[in-house]
């Protein structure tokens, strides 16, 4: 064997930068739950200053504190020995609001990497996983990570984008979101479009009841219902609108999940289809947000439409042509790419 020690010597480096990452996503998690990152941002500080004002054992927040400097998430003074948020460090760590906000991402990754042990077992079985078997954090984690990207683009860029869907909305429509989850983006849209009405669907009984009580805490459970039902048979028809947001790749069967999206249409109603960002071919791909999406798959996606009836088994980088393909079989009409960004494939299909 001939080594080559530069090309040795690289592929190191970048294991420690990717073990430094792993281990870094329990402290990312860290510092959200305990409100240190929060803390950090009002204004420089030591490790004595900020235990004190999070109510914190001081020596461990020396060492959080430490971790956080080397890996760049927090920035650091050696003249005054102090800690601090630059303005990008808070934008994305410490408020909420962002839309780049990071901590969901590494919440949901940790809970997903619970399920390694029964993933590894499944490559032998090839059995599914379903999504409600997964530990709690992937459901708050979820939430989390992709709520920032939903509030920085569905009212403002992603709606508009479609023929003539906020027109409707403004006036007056009945919405179907489906997979709702949580229900962020369902109320995100019932809070921009108070003349509509909305209803929410997922599979999974706890994401629908913590949907239930946010709507109730936000003063819009008038308009908005949230029921538990799945993709191929919720309630209702003639809805003008249905939205499906970063999951239909995760259903097993979702030709059939298409179908009775459009038979639950207006003949004029339209679906948004929302999806992570991926290009057809897999060497286009193989990038960082490729890496992300594809290591995901792997253990939350994959598994979970290999968990249901079909089994196709899209996976999280679909990419628009096998995406257009289980539209149009479904007997739509009409689809097109209606807007993107660098995370999201958004698509327009009519019936």
């Amino acid at each position: 064997m001939a080594l080559d020690m530069e090309r040795l010597n690289s592929f190191i480096g970048r294991f420690v930068g990717d073990l430094g990452a792993a281990v870094h996503t329990g402290m990312v998690v860290i510092g959200d739950r305990l409100g240190l990152y929060k803390a950090l941002a009002d204004s420089p500080q030591t490790s004595s200053d900020l235990a004190r004002k999070t109510q914190t054992d001081e020596r461990y927040v020396r060492e959080w504190l430490a971790s956080q400097a080397a890996g760049g998430y927090v920035s650091y003074d050696e003249k005054t020995s102090k800690f601090y948020l630059n303005d990008e460090q808070a934008f994305t760590l410490a408020n909420e609001h962002s839309p780049a906000y990071l901590p969901g991402a590494f919440e949901l990754a940790l809970g997903a990497l619970e399920a390694v042990p029964r993933i590894t077992e499944s490559f032998r079985s090839g059995a599914g996983m379903g999504w409600h078997e997964h530990d709690d954090r992937v459901f708050h984690g979820c939430e989390k990570f992709f709520r920032p990207g939903y509030a920085a683009n569905l009212v403002s860029s992603w709606i508009p984008s479609l023929d003539g869907v906020k027109e409707k909305l403004e006036a007056g429509a009945d919405v179907a979101d489906v997979g709702c989850g949580k229900g962020s983006s369902t109320l995100l849209m019932a809070k921009a479009f108070p003349k509509s009405r909305f209803f929410g669907f997922d599979y999974h009984n706890k994401s629908i009841e913590a949907a239930r009580e946010t709507a109730e805490r936000e003063g819009v459970a008038g308009r908005v219902t949230f029921e538990v039902a799945l993709a191929k048979n919720y309630p209702g028809h003639d809805y003008d609108f249905v939205a499906v947001f970063d999951c239909l790749h995760d259903m097993g069967d979702p030709v059939g999940a298409a179908k009775h999206v459009r038979e639950s249409l207006k003949p004029d109603g339209t679906w948004m289809i929302v999806e992570p960002f991926a290009n057809d071919d897999l060497s286009a791909n193989l990038n960082p947000v490729g890496r992300v999406y594809y290591s995901f798959s792997t253990l939350l996606c994959t598994p979970c439409s290999r968990s249901q009836e079909v089994a196709l088994c899209l996976g999280a980088q679909a990419g628009e042509a096998r995406i257009r393909d289980v539209v149009t079989q479904a007997g739509f009409s009409r689809f097109r790419r209606a807007a993107e960004t660098p995370f999201n494939l958004v698509f327009e299909a009519r019936p």
